[in-house]
């Protein structure tokens, strides 16, 4: 590793430890030539996931686009962020332990509009109501009745 105080190539790891979220471990290390400390990250290289849009295009996955939608979902709702930042790593987990390496954009939204479902129920409707492009009120009334039985039937 190189230091970032003199360049010198050589170093010794000090302490070595997961890092916070336990999906990277974090070094500490010392220049042999400087002394300088410094810390490093190591973390497994993953395949970038891409998305498949009804239009046959495809981008890589981006989590904060995610993220950004379920904001959107739950603005001025009493959804702590954390919970949404929760549901955002089960689904990127739950993506990248399929082993696909193109996801349709469908199935990521069906995923989202499950994490909301559970988090607050009219988040999920906001989702909906765009994922799904409800037309008229009545396509909303229809998802809302279905909403309503399910309820019940817990």
């Amino acid at each position: 590793m190189k230091c970032p105080i003199c360049g010198h190539t050589e170093s010794k790891v000090l302490d070595s430890r997961p890092a916070e979220d336990f999906t990277s471990i974090r070094r500490r290390r010392e220049c042999l030539d400087c002394q300088h400390r410094f810390t490093t990250y190591e973390r497994l290289e993953e395949l970038p996931i891409m998305v498949v849009k009804k239009d046959g295009s495809r981008q890589a996955f981006d989590r904060n686009k995610l993220l950004n939608g379920i904001l959107r979902a739950c603005e001025k709702r009493p959804v702590p962020f954390e919970r949404m930042e929760t549901a955002v790593r089960e689904i990127e987990q739950e993506l990248t332990a399929s082993m696909e390496n193109e996801v349709p954009s469908g199935r990521i939204g069906e995923m989202v509009m499950e994490k909301l479902k559970a988090i607050d129920e009219v988040a999920y409707v906001r989702f909906a109501s765009v994922y799904r492009r409800f037309q008229d009120i009545n396509t909303f009334m229809a998802e809302l009745e279905s909403l309503l039985q399910q309820q019940k039937e817990r």
